[in-house]
């Protein structure tokens, strides 16, 4: 397990100071190109549940093993060698650098009260419509956003790398992440076949995605005047009136630390959604929460980070 505590560092580094330069190969993006083949072929016909099944089956089984296949060859050669390459694959598979840099993108025209470019920019991370939202609507959009993805993009990530032995379960993870993102939508193309797809990733970022909030409500950055045992049981509550099983933990412990209220009316399509609302609103939303959930950000993961080394330190003295 050594070798792999020092990629997950190196890699978490690298992310954090690199993060994807847009002219490297993503892996990511041969793992969606392996999605629509396999979709195009099996989401016909009868059966498709069981269809969505084995088009899981096929794409974590064979990340996984490609993965690992690459780490054992290159650990042969040497032990140096596995840990640079491990170390890669481990920073191509988080998000820290890309997160912040998408959210300044939004923020910067957003305090330049460039609105329409800070609407343009949001539409590049969001799925909802843009183009008629106001200053606190398009700030609410990037809290949003920054806030979910911090587990779905970078400490679940980590979680399954320190829980798989490194980058293969990193990236058995991300093939999960990507199959959902793919396929897990309800409605008459994908219902059936994204069934399998949707549920697996509901399951895998069931416990990183309460111990983030958690970490983001112990030591986040704090800006509301609500007492502590108020400010849990909020978090707590509200956090299960989101739509996805998971992303409210961590948009609700934004909320809460923050004293913004989050949720409400998203069109996408022209179609209106109204989502719950988390958090009381003790101020209005103001581009500089957008800063504040960025602190958000680095504050979890380095602190995820340190637990999963805490925990896999004792459990390895156990064993």
């Amino acid at each position: 397990m050594g070798p792999h505590i020092i990629a997950i560092a190196i890699g978490l580094i690298l992310d954090r100071i690199i993060g994807d330069p847009p002219s490297w190969p993503h892996p990511v993006k041969l793992i969606g190109t392996l999605i629509s083949k396999l979709t195009a072929w099996l989401n016909k016909g009868r059966a498709r549940k069981v269809k969505g099944f084995l088009l899981v089956f096929i794409v974590v089984g064979l990340t996984f093993s490609v993965t690992l296949a690459i780490l054992i060859g290159s650990y042969s050669i040497h032990i140096w060698v596995g840990i640079a390459v491990e170390s890669i694959l481990i920073a191509s598979g988080l998000a820290q650098k890309s997160l912040k840099v998408a959210a300044l993108d939004v923020y910067k025209p957003l305090v330049a009260k460039d609105l329409p470019y800070a609407r343009q920019k949001l539409s590049w991370i969001v799925g909802r419509d843009t183009d008629k939202l106001d200053e606190q609507e398009v700030t609410r959009g990037v809290v949003e956003t920054v806030s979910e993805n911090i587990s779905d993009g970078i400490t679940a990530p980590l979680f399954y790398a320190f829980v798989f032995a490194g980058a293969p379960g990193l990236w058995l993870y991300k093939a999960i992440n990507t199959l959902d993102s793919m396929v897990g939508y309800k409605n008459e193309k994908y219902e059936d076949f994204g069934f399998a797809a949707a549920k697996l990733d509901d399951i895998a970022n069931y416990i990183p995605s309460r111990l983030t909030g958690y970490i983001i409500m112990l030591w986040g950055k704090k800006e509301s005047g609500m007492p502590f045992s108020k400010r849990m049981k909020g978090w707590w509550q509200d956090a299960k009136k989101h739509p996805s099983p998971n992303s409210g933990y961590l948009e609700a412990a934004t909320a809460y630390q923050l004293g913004i209220q989050l949720g409400g009316i998203n069109t996408y399509k022209g179609i209106v959604s109204n989502r719950a609302l988390m958090g009381i609103g003790e101020v209005p939303l103001s581009p500089n929460h957008i800063l504040s959930t960025i602190s958000h950000m680095n504050t979890a993961v380095v602190l995820f980070w340190l637990w999963m080394m805490v925990i896999g330190g004792v459990l390895f003295g156990i064993t």
